[in-house]
């Protein structure tokens, strides 16, 4: 049997998730076909692994056991889209404050998962927190709001754990469930 994984920095925090539910809602009015991801489900993708044997997972959480970090503040802020140019594929909210340290720990986990055998994140790593998938051609009132709130300014947040999560494909959206976390240290 295989699990669909991933590991992450959740975004839990009750007002922040209601601020980013307001920027959801907002997309929805401009009238582009997208899946928005669901409250429960917001976070932050340090690594997808994928589907994987079930006996790898124990490896991965002794791998992920050995990341030492002490809590930090990210700042979420600004509103973007993959890719850059071309069709619009995913809106993003980003990172501002904090960047640094997410990063660090996005190639701690690179070095620890390359040991196990996954491959290196070739597009390179932009901190990000998805918030929707766009599934038909964006109109002009996406592009439009996409400019509008391009510095919007959800909050800050500390960041206390990295979590390896499995999720469940269903149809009527994922469902992720924590397999492992890691605690910051102070």
């Amino acid at each position: 049997m295989r699990l669909r994984t991933f590991i992450s920095i959740d975004v839990e925090d009750k007002e922040l998730v209601r601020k980013i539910m307001q920027v959801q809602r907002e997309l929805e009015k401009t009238g582009t076909e997208m899946k928005l991801v669901e409250p429960e489900n917001i976070h932050l993708t340090l690594k997808f692994l994928g589907e994987i044997p079930i006996a790898l997972v124990n490896e991965v959480k002794r791998e992920l056991s050995t990341i030492e970090f002490k809590p930090f503040q990210i700042h979420i802020k600004g509103l973007g889209k993959f890719p850059p140019s071309g069709r619009i594929r995913v809106i993003w909210l980003g990172v501002e404050e904090g960047r640094d340290e997410v990063n660090r720990l996005f190639l701690e986990v690179e070095e620890r998962m390359k040991k196990l055998g996954f491959k290196p994140e070739k597009r390179g790593f932009t901190p990000h927190i998805t918030i929707a998938r766009v599934k038909g051609p964006p109109t002009s009132a996406l592009k439009d709001l996409l400019k509008r709130l391009k510095d919007v300014d959800i909050g800050f947040m500390t960041v206390k754990f990295i979590r390896l999560k499995k999720s469940t494909l269903t149809s009527r959206g994922p469902i992720y469930e924590t397999l492992y976390e890691v605690q910051a240290r102070i």
